[in-house]
């Protein structure tokens, strides 16, 4: 059982990139890339930003600060060439996500509760920590949803 958030977190992010993958592998190969209603958003789309997003908050925690150099475009650019080729996000996913999990494991007790500001406004860390987690999670209800659909 954890004895810290840090602990917590570490352990359920774990979890959630092994449930995250074990979702898309759930699906057929020729739907992992597939939009279930035009303009909706893909397994590896999503499963894309959640590589991608896991060096972000990495650095995130690491330098207590959003990256002033974060391109959007450029991030939904990535996304996209990342959802075509599974090998490499797969890679990158674990790759990323042990970034993610070896800065967590580096907050002491006393930092969780520093505020960072970010675009929309100011997040503790213990909340950016989380944010790995949430994000696979959520994630992984949208894949098995897409899932669900193609079982009727």
């Amino acid at each position: 059982m954890p004895n810290t958030l840090q602990e917590f977190l570490i352990r359920s992010t774990q979890n959630a990139a092994k449930k995250l993958e074990a979702a898309v592998l759930q699906l057929p190969e020729d739907r992992r890339n597939w939009s279930p209603m035009g303009n909706a958003r893909t397994a590896l789309n999503m499963v894309a930003e959640c590589a991608i997003l896991g060096a972000t908050t990495a650095d995130m925690i690491r330098n207590r600060a959003f990256p002033a150099d974060f391109d959007r475009d450029a991030f939904d650019r990535e996304k996209q060439r990342l959802a075509n080729d599974w090998p490499a996000l797969q890679v990158l996913l674990h790759e990323n996500n042990q970034k993610a999990i070896a800065e967590i494991a580096t907050v002491p007790d006393d930092a969780l509760w520093i505020e960072v500001a970010m675009p929309w406004g100011t997040q503790t860390l213990a909340e950016i920590m989380a944010y790995p987690y949430w994000n696979m999670s959520y994630h992984e209800g949208q894949i098995n949803y897409i899932a669900s659909m193609l079982e009727t």
